[in-house]
This record gives structure tokens, sequence and C-alpha cells, in this order.
């Protein structure tokens, strides 16, 4: 049993195999890995990463609730927002709870654009004008009103402002 068979008697003998330079990597048992056990080290490489990443949520979640900062931080964020809301900038009446003023606005506005189709223009800019004074955002309806009103008609109303901010209907 220790010995070697020998090879039957005209034919060399078998020499040893070497590895191809570009041979794949070999398992311990000189196998190439499946594609099995690949994917087991993908799957469990998978999982690590996913504990790792939700150990961190969590890690950082209670820092930031055990921070006495963070709740001054969003209220001063909060109170900054409500500031900027009720600022210069915001809507000087809300629609829906103003629904006289909002059919007041609306009747100004069709009262302006059938006086101005009849020609009477100093009748639509009046009428206009009582619009844009009753207007949450003049500035946006003066916009609206340069591109669709003719020029003429625009710079009577602009003549306007003045005269109504200064004796309001």
């Amino acid at each position: 049993m220790g010995a070697a068979p020998t090879p039957p008697a005209g034919r060399p003998a078998p020499r040893a195999r070497r590895p191809a330079p570009n041979a794949r990597p070999l398992d311990v048992r000189g196998r190439m890995p499946s594609v099995r056990t690949v994917l087991g080290l993908l799957a469990a490489l998978a999982a690590c990463g996913a504990v790792a990443f939700l150990g961190y949520c969590v890690y950082f979640d209670r820092k930031r609730r055990g921070d006495p900062a963070i709740r001054r931080r969003l209220r001063d964020k909060r109170r900054a927002q409500q500031r900027k809301a009720e600022g210069p900038g915001a809507q000087l009446w809300d629609p829906a709870k103003n629904e006289k003023l909002q059919e007041l606005f609306l009747q100004e506005i069709r009262m302006g654009q059938l006086w101005l189709s009849r020609g009477e223009c100093q009748l639509g800019v009046e009428h206009l004008s009582t619009a844009l004074l009753v207007c949450g955002q003049p500035q946006e309806l003066l916009k609206v009103f340069k591109h669709t009103l003719p020029p003429q008609v625009f710079e009577m109303l602009l003549h306007k402002i003045p005269l109504i901010c200064q004796n309001p209907p």
C-alpha cells in the first residue's frame, strides 16, 4: 500500500500539474468556491451592515433626544417661522374666512372688465382700483393687470392708486 502505482510500460509518467497563472482561487479543500458559499458570505456581510446601520441610527437618536439644546433650537426655529408668516409679506386676508371680501373683489373685477369692454375706461378703472384696494395681494394683481390691460388703461389705474389709498370707498 505504500507505493504509488507505476505507469504501464511504454507510457511516460504523468507530470504534476501546476495551476495556470490566471486560475481562480481555491478553497481550503483545493476546490473552487461554490455560488452557494459566495452568496452566503454576501448575505452575512449584508446582515452585518444592516445591524451596524441600525445601531448607528439608535445611537444618534438617543444622543439627539438627550440633548437639551435640541428642543430649544426646534422651538426657536418654529418661532422664527411664525414671525416670518406673520410678517409684512403675509397674506392680508384669507378668502375662506372672508367670503364677503372675496365676493366683492370678484364683483369689482367683473364690473371693471364690463365697463372696459364697453369702452368706458374711467368707470372700468374705478372698479379695478376698488378691486385692487380689497385684494389681499395687490402687487400680484398689479402684475396681472400690467400684462392684461391696455397700456393707457394701466397708466390710468396707476394714477388712481394714490387717490384710493387716501380716500377708500
